[in-house]
């Protein structure tokens, strides 16, 4: 008996051993950068510097995962521990505009930026996140709060919009920019929805109206498109440290004040457990719904996102999906927005945003004027929606997507403001409100010009 007693001891001896030897790596594996767990952080670190010293960084989506991972949740750690840029959304901020300075500045390696760039524009990565977070954004929210919100929130958008271009003209002719160069290369620029479905177009209408060529008129608006997405990202940072202080103005991403429960919409049967098939149904749902939009937009010319944006709340509206895939789909969005928000902000840093671009745009003038045009908006849509009985801080940040870099820019607003249950309003913001705004533009331009 007791020869037993002494092996069971130490047999227990010997785990407890085992589980001290263990604790030092639990404990480091407890100690995160971003989600990064830190040996794992270390170990990504020596396998990205092994690959660019045998030039070896290859576009693939394991390597690509690995290299977005490590650089976006390193500087956004590194916003997050800056104490007043993260009062205003350093993470984001540094997320995106350093990887955009570093690779100007030839800081990065050629086969990171390389291998990022090919696989953001190859991959489609920025709209997959997008579909994931609109489709389980809007799916998540409870019926009668979607009718609402969509019904009432053009109307700071119209109000904000419209105040926003006659200060912006206002100011800008005050400084000196002249009347025309203030409205067709600032005003309209940054209410014009991106790049792609702003600038570009707007270049090409410009070139086919005025007497310059697209290239000239796009290094013209490009610059006020950056800048203006700059001030509405550190704007929403505000607001967010506003809405800290001042809970009573903000819904933390809800938009409608009578919407008193949580983003999800509770199904009667109780069904709110996680389930991996679910998430995956709710997953394909968005791809499928995105695909969709893809066919719209090449057979009609109907941006890819808004009529993927209109089915899923024609799918809300209708309860065309049962309430265990909804709940799926919004796990899905939760999933985008913790896990790939930062990763995302790099890879557009290093393939999307001009560091050139955008530090072309800081002239005195240009900066006060570019601010006051998105303050206002961003003003206008506050004040507008706590007259609508809408959580004001809410709609101000909708409003400032108008003036952000299109998708690219209502990923960064959203993040800076932790508002990525926002991006429905926000692809309303930003493609309708864009769409209307270069239409009217060229529509006028060449009626009058």
């Amino acid at each position: 008996m007791g020869e037993l007693q002494t092996q069971l001891q130490l047999q227990t001896d010997t785990i407890h051993e085992g589980v001290r030897k263990e604790n030092w790596f639990a404990k480091a594996m407890n100690i995160k950068v971003g989600i990064i767990p830190l040996p794992v952080y270390v170990l990504l670190f020596i396998l990205i510097t092994v690959f660019v010293m045998h030039h070896d960084v290859k576009s693939d989506i394991l390597t690509s995962i690995a290299v977005m991972a490590f650089f976006g949740f390193t500087f956004a750690q590194i916003g997050k521990s800056i104490p007043i840029v993260r009062s205003i959304g350093g993470p984001a901020i540094l997320a995106t505009f350093i990887p955009s300075a570093v690779v100007y500045y030839h800081l990065l390696p050629n086969d990171i930026v390389k291998s990022t760039t090919e696989f953001t524009e190859n991959s489609n990565f920025l709209y997959l996140f997008i579909a994931g977070i609109v489709v389980g954004s809007i799916l998540g929210m409870k019926r009668e709060t979607l009718v609402k919100a969509f019904m009432k929130i053009f109307i700071p958008l119209i109000a904000g919009s419209v105040a926003a271009a006659i200060v912006g003209l206002a100011v800008g002719t005050l400084l000196g920019l002249g009347f025309q160069h203030t409205l067709l290369y600032v005003v309209i620029p940054i209410m014009a929805g991106g790049v792609g479905e702003g600038a570009i177009p707007l270049s090409i209408g410009y070139s086919d109206i005025m007497p310059m060529s697209q290239g000239e008129a796009f290094a013209l608006v490009l610059p006020s498109i950056m800048l203006g997405s700059l001030c509405a990202i550190i704007l929403a940072g505000l607001l967010n440290r506003i809405g800290k202080k001042k809970p009573e103005w903000t819904g933390n991403g809800k938009v409608d004040r009578s919407e008193d429960s949580p983003a999800l919409e509770e199904s009667q049967n109780g069904q709110h457990m996680f389930n991996l098939s679910l998430f995956a149904s709710g997953g394909i749902l968005a791809v499928s719904l995105y695909l969709v939009g893809m066919l719209a937009h090449d057979f009609f010319g109907f941006p890819a996102p808004v009529a993927m944006l209109l089915l899923a709340v024609l799918i809300k509206l209708f309860r065309l999906v049962p309430a265990s895939i909804e709940n799926g789909a919004f796990g899905v969005s939760r999933f985008f927005s913790t896990a790939v928000t930062y990763p995302l902000l790099f890879a557009i840093g290093v393939s999307m945003t001009p560091w050139d671009k955008l530090v072309a745009a800081f002239n005195l003038s240009n900066i006060i004027t570019i601010l006051s045009v998105v303050v206002t908006m961003m003003t206008v849509g506050f004040f507008t929606g706590k007259w609508l009985n809408m959580y004001p801080i809410e709609t101000a940040i909708i409003n400032a997507c108008h003036s952000g870099q299109g998708g690219t820019g209502d990923v960064a607003i959203l993040s800076a403001a932790e508002r990525l249950e926002l991006m429905p309003f926000a692809q309303v913001s930003t493609r309708i409100g864009g769409a209307i705004t270069v239409s009217l533009t060229l529509l006028l331009l060449h009626q009058f010009y």
